[in-house]
């Protein structure tokens, strides 16, 4: 597929046109096209489509849209989401602008390396790819200015390569009558009058070409005040001379301290490069700022090898006297042993429109900012570019900062190295984790790669930890700070002032991104803060801040060096405990979802705390974390690894306040439940003391752990008037799984309704959809249809609100199965798979999913899902496996493996206290038997299967086609008496009946 966005909107797949109506869905293809491959945020989206106010509800109305430019495209599956907005998966190349820049560069290359014939060729195709005006559906848009002025700018710089290409192979008449055009409507552009002279000349109209630049000259002098650049005043004296002139030439030249040729090819950076080619427009002042390694050198040598004009590169790094930077800027233009360089730096840098580069300059930075000031204010056509770990700080300064390269660059940038040190190049999947982890840094990258003579990948991988030690012998010709990785990183630190660096050290023990206050929580303020931001200790973005790992690495070996490690983990673990318990009671009421959101930023930092605190022994903080968070891992819906957490926690040996050890213990049992792994849940929860509506909750669950119902609900019987709607909700709650789980099916249909209101008058969301959603299982086994799919939309549209617990959307999705709402499941599902936070949850859908496809009769598709969903996982998405593989294994004829499937279903199912899992086990028994000619016992094991249910889930579809088959093998009244057989059994017999089949 390919999208042209220079002209009116143009999709075409295999070449033919594809049609995309609709102005909004136009505009968002043109957006995300501008960044194909990268995510566009929704912000961003929802600024560029409804830039003066849209709908009440724009972040839906996109979703809505991307949905129906997904079904437009050819291949909807390259319009992927992703948790901060959208992204169009496509290479750069398939979108006609970034086609046209990678030619227009091709073109470039070849006419800087004299190959006119090639050069002409890649801009003309380049050129070619112009259909119209750039953007033109969206020329309106507030973004698309810069963009279209950026487009067309580089256009005319094609066009003006490709005659300079066309003159160097002497095609000149052509060109004459085309420049004469552009001079015209480009009359201050020096590069167009410089060619239009040369064509000119070069076709022996010498006197033409003599009007031309006095033409020009003319034009300067009114308008600017200026004299044309010295490239066009030496063409101008080769025209009076009536000498040949240079037939390379293409008016465009570099200063005698031009940027050397790089030995390395160079990778990425198209963001950058652009903004950098922007800002050199813009503004006279540009400085590159990031961290050491990051590439900031090789960077601004790849984009100032593209610009016309002279350039001169002043290199700073050697220098360790700032009053030296003056000197060093003049003898790096030929100005050597000048006693006033300053004076003499104006004077040759005010004759043309030359570019400064000043490399290096963070050690120095004071110096060369009194300098760079200086030479600009007296020189009106100069500009300067800058690199720097951080900013120099002046008015008019134009900051790019450069941050690590993105993944796909990264791992092409080690391969490429790679490949020079060895014919065999690793596997992608181990390079781009390598990369990773060391965050994107070329010169990390650069020196892991040159590794791989003497180490596998995977030997490299494993020494990662050890990073400073392990990436040592860069280039000898380079400085020594710039030859090791821990050089790099030293250099950076030690330029840091003493209240800096503790700073940084306390900072390195974060390991994710970080607010402000979370910052101050520790003992760092604003100030301190910024400063590491502006010296490229830490990146700033969207009100976070975040340490590089290979930094961090360093700052955890000099924090520890000092012997204050402890001290600062101690204080992180102190600053999200309290963010944790502050958020907690917000969890069980209306205004759960900023809290929700503000919790799920901090997640990383708040497993760490965790971790910190179990591995310090510090039981009481590693238990109230565990107690405020419980609700939190709840709600995402992660329960295997919440019950873990939680295990650990409360593993930790000392005292603990007895409430909050409850209330960590009641989200554990609550989590091992939902999961279905109880093996040690009773040993873990401990014995229970005291009273209150939490111990009641406790021993209510233990109860129904154990299989103790009438102790669990006599347990709950003082509270369940609680004043508190969300405790007496989940009450309950509480009350219906026990009763459901005895067999007493119409009561727990009644706590559940009373829990609905309940957690309706708190506002909780959470609990309100698990409890719907139970109460529309237990409404489809009596035979509720409507009173179900009302209550399912009701939980579907919460859990979509909520954004979090992808779980219980999938369970939901089953559950609108057995309501016979296979369209709708499928939909939900899909959904689910599309923005899935996990692994897990992924695998969990595609469970769903591969009885969806067997419904259909489409087996293979039924046996694939299966085979990407895979094994392995918790105890309730074992059985929803062995379920499934052997439901499929009936559908194939393969009744043995059926049977194998299903035993393991039932010997994990029934050590829950979930009815339905045992029941929907039991309808597999039943389709099994069926298939192998015991129709009575099937129908017998059928009732058995709606009696643990508590009615039959008519409409579901194995259920459907079983209540079809076997009366028609039975006949009705044989098949209604086996069927009743079961169906009449208590809950113990249903079990043994299904158990012994």
């Amino acid at each position: 597929m390919r999208i042209g966005v220079l002209g009116p909107l143009e999709v075409l797949a295999d070449g033919t046109p594809v049609p995309i109506g609709g102005v909004r869905l136009r505009a968002l293809l043109i957006r995300l096209a501008l960044d194909p491959g990268r995510v566009v945020s929704t912000p961003a989206l929802i600024e560029a489509l409804w830039p003066d106010g849209g709908p009440r509800q724009p972040t839906h109305a996109l979703h809505s849209l991307t949905s129906r430019l997904r079904r437009l495209l050819p291949d909807g599956s390259v319009l992927r989401s992703a948790p901060t907005g959208y992204r169009l998966d496509l290479p750069a190349t398939a979108v006609d602008a970034f086609r046209f820049e990678q030619l227009a560069r091709a073109g470039r290359r070849a006419l800087d390396d004299g190959d006119a014939s090639r050069a002409t060729a890649r801009l003309r195709e380049a050129l070619e790819l112009w259909r119209g005006d750039p953007l033109a559906d969206v020329a309106q848009a507030r973004y698309a200015g810069a963009v279209i002025a950026r487009l067309q700018e580089l256009r005319l710089v094609a066009i003006e390569d490709r005659l300079a290409a066309e003159l160097a192979a002497d095609a000149v008449r052509p060109a004459i009558a085309e420049l004469e055009q552009l001079t015209t409507a480009h009359p201050l552009r020096e590069r167009l009058r410089w060619l239009l002279v040369r064509a000119l000349h070069a076709d022996g109209r010498q006197a033409e070409a003599l009007a031309a630049y006095a033409a020009y000259r003319q034009i300067l002098a009114d308008e600017l005040g200026n004299e044309p650049g010295p490239e066009l005043r030496e063409l101008h004296l080769t025209v009076l001379r009536g000498e040949r002139p240079d037939a390379a030439a293409s008016g465009r030249v570099t200063g005698p301290g031009g940027l050397p040729v790089a030995l390395t090819s160079f990778v990425g950076r198209d963001v950058e490069r652009r903004r950098i080619d922007e800002q050199l427009r813009a503004y006279r002042l540009v400085t590159l700022v990031g961290p050491g390694g990051v590439g900031k050198t090789r960077l601004a040598a790849a984009v100032l090898a593209e610009l016309p004009g002279p350039v001169w590169l002043v290199e700073l790094a050697p220098l360790t006297d700032p009053g030296e930077v003056p000197r060093a800027v003049a003898d790096a233009l030929g100005l050597r042993g000048v006693a006033d360089p300053v004076t003499r730096l104006v004077e040759a840098l005010s004759v043309a429109a030359p570019l400064l580069v000043l490399d290096n300059c963070e050690h120095l930075v004071d110096a060369v900012a009194r300098l760079a000031a200086e030479l600009l204010g007296r020189c009106p056509r100069l500009r300067v570019l800058g690199t720097s770990r951080e900013p120099l700080s002046i008015t008019g300064e134009a900051i790019c900062p450069v941050p690590p390269l993105d993944p796909a660059a990264a791992v092409r940038l080690f391969t490429d190295r790679a490949r020079a040190v060895q014919p065999v190049v690793p596997p992608a999947g181990k390079i781009a984790e390598v990369c990773r982890r060391l965050d994107g840094l070329p010169l990390a990258i650069e020196l892991a790669a040159a590794r791989l003579r003497s180490m596998s990948i995977d030997d490299l991988a494993a020494r990662l930890d050890d990073r400073f030690t392990l990436l040592t012998g860069g280039s000898r010709t380079a400085l020594p700070r710039h030859r090791t990785l821990r050089a790099v990183v030293a250099w950076s630190w030690d330029l840091l002032t003493e209240p800096e660096r503790e700073a940084a050290g306390r900072l390195a023990v974060f390991p994710a991104s970080l607010t402000a206050s979370a910052a101050e929580h520790v003992g760092i303020g604003p100030d301190l803060l910024h400063a590491l931001v502006d010296k490229s200790l830490l990146q700033y973005d969207d009100g976070r801040y975040r340490m590089l790992e290979t930094i961090r690495a360093y700052g955890l070996e000099r924090v520890t060096a000092t012997g204050r490690l402890t001290e600062a983990r101690a204080a992180y673990a102190a600053c999200f405990l309290d963010q944790a318990e502050r958020a907690a009671p917000h969890l069980r009421g209306a205004g759960q979802l900023p809290w929700i959101a503000r919790l799920g930023a901090e997640r990383d930092n708040l497993l760490t705390a965790l971790r910190f605190a179990v591995e310090s022994g510090d039981a009481e903080t590693a238990v109230r974390l565990g107690a405020a968070l419980g609700q939190f891992w709840t709600i995402h819906g992660d329960h295997a690894e919440a019950a873990n957490r939680l295990r650990g926690a409360l593993a930790v040996p000392g005292a603990v306040p007895e409430q909050i050890r409850l209330e960590a213990v009641a989200s554990f049992l609550l989590s091992s439940m939902l999961s279905g792994d109880l093996a040690d849940a009773a040993a873990v929860a401990g014995p229970v003391r005291g009273s209150g509506p939490t111990a009641a909750l406790v021993r209510a669950l233990l109860a129904l752990v154990g299989g103790e119902f009438g102790v669990g609900l006599s347990a709950l019987d003082g509270y369940l008037a609680h004043p508190d709607p969300w405790t007496r909700a989940m009450l309950w709650l509480v009350r219906a799984f026990l009763l459901g789980t005895e067999g007493d099916r119409h009561n727990g249909r009644q706590a559940l309704g009373t829990a609905v209101e309940g957690f309706r008058a708190a506002g909780e969301r959470w609990g309100l959809a698990l409890s719907l959603m139970s109460l529309a299982s237990t409404a489809l086994s009596a035979g509720d249809f409507d009173e179900a799919v009302a209550a399912l939309d009701e939980t579907m549209t919460l859990l979509r609100v909520l954004g979090t617990d992808a779980d219980q959307r999938i369970w939901a999705a089953m559950v609108r199965v057995d309501a016979g709402d296979v369209t709708a499941a499928r939909a939900d599902l899909l959904d689910v798979l599309d923005q899935a936070p996990s692994t897990r949850h992924i695998a969990l859908a595609r469970l769903a999913l591969a009885d969806l496809a067997r419904y259909d009769g489409d087996l293979r598709e039924a046996a694939h899902q299966l085979a990407l969903a895979g094994v392995d996982g918790d105890p309730a998405y074992r059985v929803l496996y062995s379920a499934g593989a052997g439901r499929l294994a009936v559908a194939t004829g393969d009744l043995d493996a059926a049977a194998r499937h299903l035993r393991q279903a039932y010997a994990l199912a029934v050590t829950m206290p979930d009815l339905p899992m045992v029941a929907m086990v039991g309808v597999g028994v039943a389709d099994l038997l069926r298939h192998a000619g015991h129709p009575e016992r099937a129908a017998r094991i059928l009732g058995a299967a709606h009696a643990l249910s508590g009615g039959p889930s008519a409409r579901n579809p194995d259920v459907l086609r079983l209540t079809r088959d076997l009366p028609a093998v039975l006949g009705t009244e044989g098949y209604r008496t086996a069927y009743d057989r079961g169906r009449h059994l208590g809950r113990d017999a249903a079990l043994g009946l299904i158990r012994d089949s």
